[in-house]
């Protein structure tokens, strides 16, 4: 499979941690330890694991949310420093990865070697942050300090109805890894992993039991549900609700813009981490706009050429791809973003990928301004909670019934529907904002946009895939399949995200608003 050849430059940091992450190579991926297991289970040299060994993955306050202010002179320098704090985690994570063995023997292992270490090199680069945004005349927020520090973190998977919308008691809950907190549903399935591998976290290569045979950190059975176990209308987040109905503005628009045909594949993300080589440590589909990456400008995405049937959209649509833990070398099986950071496995690309503009239910939308930037869901739902979570999978000929927290298994001649329904309600002025969120917002239960937003045509991207269904045996998922993520987000399925840039030019644009507002289907 191809790949985007734009030439880029790779920043010194980024060698760095290619280095590290060779450390912890191995059957095509990172070597993941068996953090499934209980904390009393004793490995083949009859070694009791301690609790210490039980942390699966690290948890850590996220900067860039609380950053609601930062003037236009310093983004450029705080995205880049929020980019180094991504990659000191998956440096960190590394490392808790690949030293399994010592945390068994030693209880303290995990804060001493890992946590503390972290703790100060995040405070350095907090401390630049607030540096950043001073020196440009801004009011850094005065508690930035206390974000310093990260907490090991279970395996279990949030929950959407355990009242945690703040993500803030997943961490306090999970601190010594012990699969608290409720989650009684999912030990079966991460217990069963954890008894058929008891190597006592020495990783002796790749391709062991329990680990997917790749070396893949998840995901684990817990991670799937029958899409018959699931009830129709059970999903209760509050976001990503479909904006449009049967009053208002009933029209919509449909980009016909192709399922990557061209091979366009990175792992940066120009929204949230632009000048910043493998700023989304997963690999991405694009479709629409073709000159995505890192080192993008707007002026970049208006010269491009775009898949996109009407040559007037320019706009970039992009998502984590989909891949089936099967064992398969694809082209950034080395790379960062890829296999060395165990995003690993055969790329799944959609069949179908219907991306379409629909109206709102309480009256007319406005134009979107050009470069209007929107991301949905969060690719670190996992550590951070549930608050912006979105997206959701689904089966054709079952999309009543809807999951955001669990991967689906399909029955045959079904095919896996992955669903993203965006924020429509615009603060107005503003084509981003400094965390990525805040200029932009989801309409409330009547499809009003609150705090003097305006509605905007809601882009609704529906993706299929042919995907072979997973089975599961004695509690272990056999031949799964998984979102791309940040390697310390387990590749839980609440972390699936979707990315839009506006890039249609102004005709086009009317043309949009004109047809929802009329009540036409216009493509």
């Amino acid at each position: 499979m191809g790949r985007n050849t734009r030439k880029r430059r790779t920043p010194l940091a980024t060698k760095a941690i290619a280095a590290s992450a060779a450390l912890a190579l191995g059957g095509g991926g990172l070597i993941w330890a068996n953090f499934y297991a209980s904390a009393h289970e004793e490995n083949s040299a009859n070694q009791t694991k301690s609790a210490g060994a039980q942390i699966a993955t690290i948890q850590c306050p996220d900067v860039g949310q609380k950053l609601t202010d930062v003037p236009d002179g310093a983004r450029q320098g705080v995205d880049k420093e929020l980019a180094n704090l991504d990659k000191q985690i998956t440096e960190a994570y590394t490392r808790l990865a690949s030293t399994r063995q010592a945390q068994a023997g030693d209880a303290s292992f995990v804060n001493n070697a890992i946590l503390g270490p972290l703790k100060s090199k995040r405070t350095a680069v907090i401390d630049r942050i607030g540096i950043n945004i001073r020196r440009v005349g801004g009011n850094a927020p005065g508690n930035l300090e206390q974000l310093a520090e990260c907490q090991g973190m279970g395996a279990e998977q949030p929950q959407t109805n355990d009242g945690n919308a703040d993500g803030q008691n997943n961490g306090d809950q999970n601190q010594d890894g012990q699969n608290q907190g409720g989650q009684d549903q999912n030990q079966d399935g991460q217990n069963q992993g954890g008894d058929q591998n008891q190597d006592g976290g020495q990783d002796q290569g790749g391709g062991q039991v329990g680990d997917n045979g790749n070396g893949a950190a998840g995901p684990v059975a817990a991670d799937f549900v029958n899409i018959n176990d699931v009830q129709p209308n059970s999903r209760n987040l509050p976001n990503g609700l479909a904006a449009n109905g049967d009053s208002g503005s009933t029209g919509s628009f449909t980009a016909e813009c192709g399922v990557n045909e061209n091979n366009l594949f990175n792992s940066d993300n120009l929204i949230v981490a632009p000048g910043v080589d493998n700023g989304a440590h997963h690999t991405h589909d694009y479709v629409g706009n073709q000159d995505n990456d890192a080192f993008s400008s707007d002026q970049d995405l208006a010269n491009a050429g775009t898949s996109c049937q009407n040559q007037g959209d320019k706009s970039t649509y992009y998502w984590p791809v989909l891949r089936l833990q099967d064992g398969t070398q694809e082209f950034d099986n080395g790379d960062l973003g890829g296999g060395a950071e165990g995003n690993v496995g055969k790329i799944l690309k959609a069949s179908q990928a219907e991306i379409k503009f629909v109206g709102n239910k309480k009256g007319d939308v406005v134009a979107m301004p050009k470069f209007l930037r929107v991301i949905t869901g969060d690719a670190k739902a996992f550590t951070n909670g549930l608050k912006n979570a979105n997206t959701s999978f689904s089966c054709t000929g079952f999309e009543d019934r809807q999951v955001t927290e669990q991967y689906v298994i399909c029955p045959q001649g079904s095919q896996v529907v992955r669903t993203s329904n965006f924020q429509s309600c615009w603060d107005g002025q503003n084509i981003d904002s400094a965390n990525h969120r805040d200029h932009v917002a989801f309409v409330q239960q009547d499809g009003s946009c609150a705090n003097g937003f305006k509605a905007i045509p809601q882009l609704q991207i529906r993706l299929v895939y042919d995907v072979p269904a997973p089975t599961i045996e004695n509690g272990q998922v056999k031949a799964p399949y998984a979102v791309d993520g940040f390697p310390e987000q387990l590749h839980k399925p609440i972390t699936d995200h979707n990315d839009f840039i506006n890039v249609m030019d102004e005709n086009l644009m009317n043309k949009v608003v004109q047809c929802i507002n009329g009540g036409q289907d216009c493509k």
